[in-house]
């Protein structure tokens, strides 16, 4: 009997495509939305990664053009009232609304440096959600795939249980692959959550690091445009 259980079960595929076509349909729903949402997460990484990278580049390039001595107006008339890069999106946003803040008779018109700064924090909030986009799903997989494996895991078992209960029989060929089942979704869960916590926490930091740089990078550009106010 023992023999015969044994052979048995080495017939069996225990395969992660033979677990998957003998799970029952809620069991295939589970594992395929955590598929998806393991490849949507690292879609998301990915691109996250090439666009913080693309960012700090950017920035770094930039700010050896603002502060090599060139005049603010030569650099603006460089950069255009509508660039491509994020540190020259704030730049071209501040020096629009100072030129827009001068009379026709040079003088400048009351409130400008309140209205630059809005300029460049909403040239900055734009930016931010840019790169915040798409951190909210990292956090909502990470979350909540290994409770939809849980949910695979119980309903594996379950199903295998009542299998037992059917055939009254409790070996090994007839428990283990409906529990390798019930596992699988559980490692699922996993394998969607755990690289979607790591990247979405070093995310979420460098780009509150960039959004940082941003702001600082603001912080020093109205310092100067104040000078020359006060001037």
């Amino acid at each position: 009997m023992e023999a015969e259980t044994l052979a048995l079960a080495h017939e069996i595929d225990f395969s992660f495509w033979g677990l998957f076509a003998r799970a029952t349909l809620i069991v295939k729903l589970v594992m395929i939305m955590l598929i998806v949402a393991s490849f949507w997460s690292w879609s998301i990484i990915v691109m996250k990664l090439l666009i913080f990278r693309r960012a700090r580049a950017e920035a770094g390039e930039f700010d050896q053009a603002f502060w090599s001595g060139e005049p603010l107006d030569g650099l603006f008339e460089a950069v255009g009232p509508a660039p491509s890069g994020s540190s020259e999106k704030i730049f071209a946003a501040g020096m629009t609304e100072w030129r827009r803040s001068h009379r026709d008779d040079g003088g400048l018109i009351a409130g400008a440096t309140s209205r630059i700064d809005r300029s460049m924090d909403v040239a900055i909030n734009k930016e931010a959600d840019y790169l915040r986009g798409g951190l909210t799903v990292l956090a909502t997989v990470g979350s909540s795939a290994p409770f939809i494996g849980l949910f695979g895991t119980v309903v594996g078992i379950m199903n295998a249980f009542i299998e037992i209960a059917e055939q009254q029989n409790t070996n090994l060929a007839v428990v283990a692959p409906g529990i390798a089942e019930a596992l699988l979704a559980t490692g699922l869960g996993l394998l969607a959550a755990i690289p979607a916590v790591i990247f979405y926490n070093k995310l979420s930091a460098d780009c509150d690091k960039i959004l940082s740089g941003y702001e600082a990078f603001a912080d020093e550009f109205a310092t100067i445009l104040s000078r020359q106010l006060d001037s």
